[in-house]
């Protein structure tokens, strides 16, 4: 999905209070970007923002970081943000260095319709491949929850399979999680538009 170019992109980015400016230096000590000490969530790859806002508005004893490489589609969400939102923060960073941001710090991670890569030569490039799956060990805390959403199937066969070689054990397994499971859940804009047009959601747990 294209989005047209913000013109005042670069002023938006650098006067929004959200946005972390090099997020690398808070590596270990990502609490100081919030008033409280409280769990930590982040999304890889967050798109314009409308989930991880949703969650942090509905969780406001949860910090949440959302991550995205693009400026102009980080722009977009940060216009979104409520002004009183204390309990959200943005990494405008490409998540191939994600072992780079947090160590030994995050509580859930989410993988909200990330990009399929859909050759076999692109499997690397999936937030679920090995690769990733490696760097993870390095941001999570004791205990990792990877929590999935998707419209493509291929995908997320792959990942079932990465995720339980890697020892993670999967949970609320469903190729159409909106009619077989009962998950009070956010919704991100992808989201909204594929149940409108009835395009069916996978969704996994993955605890390890």
């Amino acid at each position: 999905m294209r989005l047209r170019n913000l013109k005042n992109t670069t002023e938006i980015m650098e006067n929004s209070p959200y946005l972390v400016k090099a997020p690398e230096n808070y590596c270990g000590k990502t609490s100081q970007l919030f008033p409280k000490k409280q769990p930590l969530h982040i999304e890889i790859g967050m798109g314009k923002g409308d989930f991880l806002m949703q969650m942090a508005m509905k969780h406001p004893n949860i910090n949440y970081i959302g991550i995205e490489k693009f400026d102009k589609v980080v722009a977009r969400a940060l216009l979104k943000i409520p002004s009183d939102l204390e309990n959200l923060k943005i990494y405008r960073f490409d998540a191939i260095s994600i072992s780079s941001l947090f160590s030994h710090e995050v509580d859930k991670l989410y993988l909200n319709f990330s990009d399929p890569w859909p050759k076999k030569r692109q499997a690397k490039h999936r937030l679920t491949s090995p690769f990733f799956l490696e760097q993870y060990e390095q941001i999570f805390k004791t205990a990792k929850e990877i929590k999935i959403k998707t419209d493509n199937v291929p995908f997320f066969l792959y990942s079932l399979e990465t995720l339980s070689q890697q020892g993670y054990q999967l949970y609320e397994i469903s190729l159409d999680y909106q009619k077989e499971l009962q998950i009070d859940t956010a919704q991100s804009e992808y989201e909204q538009k594929f149940c409108e047009k009835g395009i069916p959601i996978c969704h996994v747990k993955a605890v390890k």
